[in-house]
């Protein structure tokens, strides 16, 4: 009986979650005329009416969204993982002043809202004139987030100062430390990292629209917006479309989600 309040906390959790990814698969097969007049979780009555996803495939050019994002992914997890990985070593092996000081400045910097600096970013990426430029998009994300830096400092904190200790001696730097012996060792962190930066940048809308104006440059999170206009919107083909953007997240998300759980516990087990 101690076991039936868990089991039931879950499954209403289960429904809260799952709930709106059925009204939006049910949504996404049905004609216009059908969304309009059944309820939300009604099925469709033709589960074979691909027309939705034609329509968002096409008119919302989810082809060069997939290429933009891809592009913008590939440069920005690169540059998370280089540049937090390299402020983690230097935080974990290295004892300089204001140590305590720059980590709090770390912890300051996540409890600010990040809508509250817009302004100030905005003037700052218009006038190194990446506006309508996939590199202002790229500029924005490159910078490591502190919850990456502190899942790569946890993890850095389980390798032994032994290994540096023993390169040391043979002869190599503190960069070829980091190279050849720190960064294959935190492959499980990294790994955790890129998976969840990398659906939040996935899913980030804002910035792609604020900064990414030009049609050419339109991401998947912004193709769902071809959609909407004044006066309404299709929202049987948004739904199409958003599971058109959802799947590809939820096939990686089920096939490394064992990294995830692996590189955050990592460096409280070893």
């Amino acid at each position: 009986m101690k076991s039936v309040p868990k089991y039931l906390s879950l499954v209403v959790a289960s429904v809260i979650v799952l709930v709106p990814m059925v009204v939006v698969l049910f949504a996404a097969f049905k004609t216009h005329a059908e969304y309009n007049s059944t309820g939300p979780l009604t099925p469709p009555r033709n589960w074979l009416n691909l027309d939705n996803f034609a329509t968002a495939w096409t008119n919302g050019h989810m082809l060069r969204g997939f290429w933009n994002t891809t592009i913008i992914l590939a440069v920005s997890l690169t540059g998370t993982v280089f540049v937090g990985t390299l402020a983690a070593y230097a935080i974990s092996r290295f004892a300089f002043a204001f140590k305590r000081l720059v980590l709090g400045l770390f912890l300051v910097a996540a409890l600010v809202p990040g809508v509250t600096t817009q302004v100030a970013t905005f003037q700052i990426v218009k006038s190194m004139g990446l506006v309508n430029s996939l590199w202002s998009a790229i500029v924005l994300f490159l910078g490591t987030d502190i919850v990456s830096i502190y899942i790569f400092i946890q993890f850095m904190q389980s390798i032994p100062k032994s290994l540096d200790q023993a390169a040391m001696i043979d002869g190599a730097g503190r960069f070829t430390i980091y190279r050849r012996i720190i960064l294959p060792l935190m492959r499980p962190a990294i790994a955790t990292v890129v998976i969840i930066k990398g659906i939040a940048i996935y899913n980030e809308f804002y910035i792609p629209f604020l900064y990414l104006r030009s049609p050419d440059l339109s991401v998947i999170s912004t193709a769902l917006f071809r959609f909407k206009g004044p006066y309404g919107a299709q929202w049987e083909t948004i739904a199409a479309c958003t599971m058109i953007v959802i799947l590809p997240t939820v096939v990686i998300f089920l096939l490394l989600q064992r990294f995830i759980y692996n590189g955050i516990t990592a460096g409280a087990t070893k």
